[in-house]
């Protein structure tokens, strides 16, 4: 069958259908591009003969226009010359379908994405359907490139600048009726009623009843209409992008630069603007990083070590121990996406706060127009509460979220586990206790394991799901299954201190405070850090988790792995202070209403024991002292086999620390320098500050061998 097809019924419209026989979404590979050509061409000479008077371009899944363009053949593309070929080809097939005598029709339900929404903005119309599948999205910027079969160009001149930039610079998903409201889609149609909604609306233009074009706002119409207006917009953006950023991500800065010379210009000019600019951005190593951390996050679909023919259990309710703060955001990102919530404490004050936590993150949804009210109060009703445990009855999985002390859990799961259904689920959201520990106080601890949530829940992406000794595979695939519901990023991991994240970000954190130690101010410390492209300093990061708890899990990281995980004395002198960070108004910062105000500069008065005067360190040592303690650490977490692949270290890091995405993970990082180098540099660091910089067995061996990380542990 050839795809996309071609055909002619008896109403004179040309259906040309995307269903691609060998993949559940259709993507634009060279060869369907090319036979999309030939469809093109075959409705251009029916057109012409008067065969048909309209064409329409839809397709033949259930769930889905188009998915974009293959994600393969771009990580393959590494000449330049070769990327301008391919882009070109794009671009002149799509011109064909824009330069069409006849009407064109794109009818759209569900997944329209990158190249399938260039080909929507290269069609006349674009009908689409109010299902809440229904999503146009322009995620090139996130791969490193940007649209440039005709998407960079045409957008902005159907729904104007500013609505642009805003799809172009973020990747952000607009739905069906703000499309229409942008004027993106010409019509928004029932879901159900879409298949004879299209044909009636293509018979209606094929007969000259076309529909108006929509009207812009006045506002946004007078202020893109002039240069000045048009460069005041673009002014806002780039500062937007330059501050959240850092300049480390060229896309944005060239998509820009593009609509600074074209946007008002001739199209022409503008798409052949589009090649250049894809193609340089297309062979960069930005560009391969992030599409490697792509296939990070689809790699995360997939579970690890267990067996093929496992069945997660089916997840209807879930009940949740402890509704403090990380209850009540487990609770909403649970209702969230349509499961059931009990949540138990043993006061009914804290029932009665995670429940207005919950409520709390559904009205700011609102707020942002993610929700609308009446669908924010059906999900908060999916939330309940209470002292007892019968709301647990029905529960399919059970994750407890109490206090961070062994005995404290051991009691509650022990407890629990007598008031569930025998196959529910128990799993526990320490962030540094050991799961196998745990597992010991349960009669059935086969159906146990972690599930390790960061906070906040409703922002950070990662769920470490802990596989303990004893956990069983229907288990951990539950869990897992349960985080890709909720829409998180899951890696597996196996039990050990501080699992991965924490136990690899100790010793950068640590490193910060032997670098005030040293002398290096915290203003210079941060900076490094955030140039590196870390989303903020270490420093400041100990004031967001806070002091109190930073201080808990080093000693927990220095009890279990030993001297090298000795606290600074910088660390130490701090946690004897009052300081808690940002939740109590004062750290290494300031803090007012929650909102940081800048360097608290009486810190240094506080510490002034442990912390000599300033003295300038410069930002390349501070760099390597704080990254490469990770690195290092991360390779005794391979060692230890905490996981199995750099893979899941990378992932790991980017989703749960933000790790800069652009440098494609802490151990490619590592590895695009090269094991020899890391060795070389760690052992200076181990002669000039002692052995927490011994470099792990591992570092060393990949040193001697010209290794790799992603070779050894792929």
């Amino acid at each position: 069958m050839l795809n996309p097809s071609f055909e002619v019924d008896a109403d004179k419209i040309g259906w040309i259908t995307f269903d691609d026989p060998d993949r559940s979404l259709n993507v634009l590979t060279e060869p369907v591009m090319r036979r999309f050509g030939e469809a093109v061409d075959a409705a251009r000479a029916a057109g012409r003969e008067g065969r048909i008077g309209v064409v329409v371009i839809r397709s033949g899944k259930p769930d889905s226009f188009i998915a974009g363009a293959d994600i393969d053949a771009i990580a393959g593309i590494t000449d330049r010359a070769d990327a301008e070929t391919k882009i070109r080809l794009g671009q002149a097939i799509f011109n064909d379908v824009a330069s069409l005598p006849i009407p064109s029709v794109a009818a759209i339900h569900g997944v329209c994405v990158g190249g399938g929404l260039e080909l929507a903005l290269a069609c006349r119309y674009r009908v689409l359907s109010d299902s809440k599948k229904t999503g146009l999205q322009f995620p090139e910027v996130m791969l490193g490139i940007l649209p440039a079969w005709g998407g960079t160009t045409r957008l902005p001149r159907l729904i104007g600048l500013q609505a642009s930039l805003d799809m172009l610079l973020t990747g952000r998903r607009t739905d069906a009726a703000k499309a229409r409201r942008m004027g993106l889609a010409t019509e928004v149609v029932p879901d159900t009623l879409l298949a004879a909604k299209v044909r009636d609306f293509a018979i209606a233009v094929s007969r000259g009843h076309a529909p108006l074009p929509p009207k812009r706002g006045l506002s946004a119409r007078v202020l893109e209409s002039t240069p000045p207006g048009r460069k005041l917009v673009l002014s806002v953006a780039r500062k937007k992008v330059l501050s959240s950023t850092g300049g480390h991500y060229p896309a944005p800065l060239r998509i820009l630069d593009l609509l600074a010379a074209h946007a008002a210009g001739s199209v022409e000019a503008s798409l052949a603007a589009e090649v250049s600019a894809a193609a340089d951005l297309v062979v960069s190593p930005v560009c391969k990083n992030l599409v490697h951390v792509y296939y990070l996050r689809e790699g995360a679909k997939k579970l690890p070590g267990v067996a093929a023919d496992v069945t997660p259990k089916t997840v209807k309710s879930i009940g949740v121990l402890g509704a403090g703060v990380m209850g009540g955001g487990i609770a909403h990102l649970a209702a969230d996406n349509g499961i059931r919530v009990y949540m138990k404490d043993i006061r009914h004050e804290a029932v009665t706060g995670g429940l207005q936590h919950a409520r709390r993150t559904f009205d700011k949804l609102v707020e942002r127009r993610r929700l609308s009210k009446r669908e924010a109060t059906q999900r908060m009703e999916l939330i309940g509460g209470g002292l007892d445990f019968r709301g647990l009855a029905s529960a399919d999985v059970v994750v407890e979220a109490v206090v961070e002390r062994m005995d404290v859990k051991r009691a509650v799961l022990r407890d629990t586990e007598a008031h569930v259904a025998a196959d529910c689920v128990l799993a526990t959201n320490t962030s540094s206790l050991s799961v196998d520990e745990m597992a010991s106080a349960l009669a059935r601890p086969g159906r146990f394991c972690g599930m390790h949530f960061f906070n906040p829940v409703d922002r950070m992406p990662l769920v470490e799901v802990v596989r303990g000794a004893s956990s069983t595979d229907i288990a951990v695939a539950t869990v897992h299954a349960l985080a890709l519901r909720m829409g998180k990023v899951p890696v597996v991991v196996r039990d050990g201190p501080g699992f991965v994240v924490n136990r690899i970000l100790g010793p950068y954190l640590n490193e910060a405070g032997y670098l005030l130690g040293d002398g290096a101010s915290i203003e210079r410390i941060d900076a490094a850090a955030k140039l590196f492209g870390m989303p903020m300093g270490p420093l400041r990061l100990i004031d967001e988790v806070g002091i109190d708890v930073s201080r808990h899990a080093g000693a927990s990281l220095h009890a279990a792995l030993g001297e090298r995980l000795a606290p600074s004395p910088v660390l130490l002198a701090l946690g004897n202070t009052k300081r808690l960070g940002r939740k109590g108004g004062a750290g290494f910062y300031l803090y007012e209403k929650g909102e940081e105000k800048g360097i608290d500069e009486t810190v240094y008065a506080d510490l002034a024991s442990v912390v000599p005067p300033r003295r300038e360190i410069p930002e390349q040592q501070i760099v390597n002292r704080l990254v490469l303690a990770m690195v290092n650490e991360a390779a005794r977490v391979l060692e230890e086999r905490i996981v199995t692949s750099a893979s899941a270290v990378d992932l790991a890091m980017i989703m749960g620390t933000g790790f800069p995405p652009f440098r494609g993970g802490l151990l490619r990082w590592a590895d695009s320098i090269g094991p020899k180098a890391v060795n070389y540099d760690l052992e200076e660091l181990r002669q000039a500050h002692g052995d927490r910089f011994a470099p792990a067995p591992l570092v060393t061996e990949l040193a001697d061998t010209d290794g790799r990380f992603y070779r050894a542990f792929p």
